[in-house]
């Protein structure tokens, strides 16, 4: 895997919240008087300015298709092989092991169906109820297309984990792939993926890996996760709206993917239909860059800048969610989902606000410059599961700690929930 240097722009050792928010061009917006704290980040972050300037970079001075020999379309050969460097020691892997995509979903079922072209009748594939459902419909329409037989792992409502020996049962000598997901985006919780990739090898079946809520939370090591397949959202982690798939080389040679007889035959180009979205790709490098940046050592080459990055921000974002999940806890008709402040878990909150709808709950949140997220977020499995706890269909209000959080919103999501609860 080359490696990619930067060079921090901020002052070190690692950035600080004020640093990190004048980077977003986002941040200088009001809502009704008051800045707005975006604390959606669970289903999309704010983007760095760094990030659209090299997209418009992109755009305006390097556009074209790729492969082709005049400088534009070598320039931007150039710049998707950064990018896939970039993306590659995100998650430490190679750089010929990263394809991009639309969106996860679409990727991965893509995947899916290259996948499930060997697969047949008496074949399994194992999902779980905790995950986003972009990793449980593309397994279920291979399912329908050939005749595979799909199981499914419990979820533990109390608590929002998975019932990890309903998960040993349920993978057995037919088992083809374990669907997992690192992180819920619904709640929180993180999954022991390398208890469950080792599972599933032990069985001779391969494991895809969802990362999509876990990456901006934690940094991704496929290595130490022992996965086979793993599958990101750029925009969860300050990029713009596009999918990355990262599999082993191996794998990834012989999928036999749909494709158009011309295309490329080599990994990874092998798995990308079509000409890709090339501006979203630089953006999504420039995500890592920026990331990698904020560790302030130009003398670290990108994973080990990311790692210095990862360790501060994720005891900030502790900081915050225990204030956060403490602050809610206390405020009498508001009822918490998931596994407490102090568990392994992302700065992920999901509440309810009893008599109020989720849906009234995010109105009178944004009235007050707060964004937030409700609903189900397409895991709604989970969803129905907390049904046993008295959540309706309209789902949860889910609040989420992202690099440019503060304290100070912190205590206006407490103080805005006090009010609607009539504490």
């Amino acid at each position: 895997m080359p490696d990619v240097h930067v060079v921090g722009t901020l002052e070190p050792p690692v950035a600080d919240v004020k640093a990190i928010r004048s980077a977003f061009p986002a941040m200088l917006r009001r809502q009704n008087g008051q800045p707005v704290a975006y604390l959606d980040g669970p289903g999309g972050t704010q983007v760095p300015r760094v990030v659209i300037d090299q997209m418009g970079e992109y755009l305006t001075r390097h556009n074209a298709n790729t492969h082709w020999r005049y400088p534009t379309s070598e320039e931007t050969d150039a710049l998707i092989l950064k990018s896939r460097a970039l993306l590659g020691a995100f998650v430490n892997g190679a750089a010929d092991e990263i394809a991009f995509g639309a969106n996860m979903t679409t990727l991965t079922f893509h995947l899916a169906r290259a996948l499930g072209r060997g697969w047949g009748s008496g074949d399994e594939i194992v999902v779980t109820e905790l995950d986003h459902h972009a990793n449980v419909a593309p397994w279920r329409a291979i399912e329908r297309e050939r005749g595979v037989r799909v199981v499914t792992v419990r979820m533990r409502p109390d608590d929002g984990t998975l019932d990890m020996d309903d998960l040993d049962s349920k993978i057995g000598s037919r088992t083809r792939l374990v669907a997992i997901g690192a992180a819920s985006n619904a709640l929180g919780t993180i999954v022991d993926v390398g208890r469950v990739a080792a599972m599933a090898h032990a069985r001779n079946a391969l494991c895809f890996v969802d990362a999509v809520h876990y990456a901006p939370h934690a940094l991704v090591d496929v290595q130490k996760l022992g996965c086979d397949f793993l599958a990101l959202s750029a925009y969860k982690f300050y990029g713009p709206h596009i999918g990355v798939l990262w599999g082993k080389k191996a794998l990834l040679e012989h999928l036999d993917v749909p494709k158009l007889d011309p295309a490329p035959t080599e990994s990874p180009e092998r798995l990308e239909t079509g000409t890709q979205n090339h501006e979203g790709i630089v953006g999504a490098g420039a995500a890592v860059a920026f990331l990698a940046s904020l560790a302030q050592d130009g003398e670290l080459d990108t994973r080990s800048a990311l790692a210095k990055t990862y360790a501060e921000l994720h005891d900030r974002g502790a900081a915050l969610f225990t204030r956060l999940h403490e602050g809610l806890r206390k405020i009498h008709g508001v009822r918490l989902f998931g596994l407490p402040a102090e568990a392994r878990r992302t700065p992920t909150l999901s509440f309810i606000v009893e008599r109020k709808s989720s849906d009234d709950v995010a109105v009178a949140m944004a009235a007050r410059a707060l964004f937030v997220s409700h609903g189900d977020f397409y895991a709604a499995t989970v969803i129905e599961r907390l049904g046993q706890l008295g959540v309706g269909s309209d789902g949860v209000v889910r609040v989420g700690c992202s690099i440019y959080t503060t304290d100070e919103e912190v205590e206006r999501v407490v103080r805005a929930v006090r009010e609607l609860a009539g504490a």
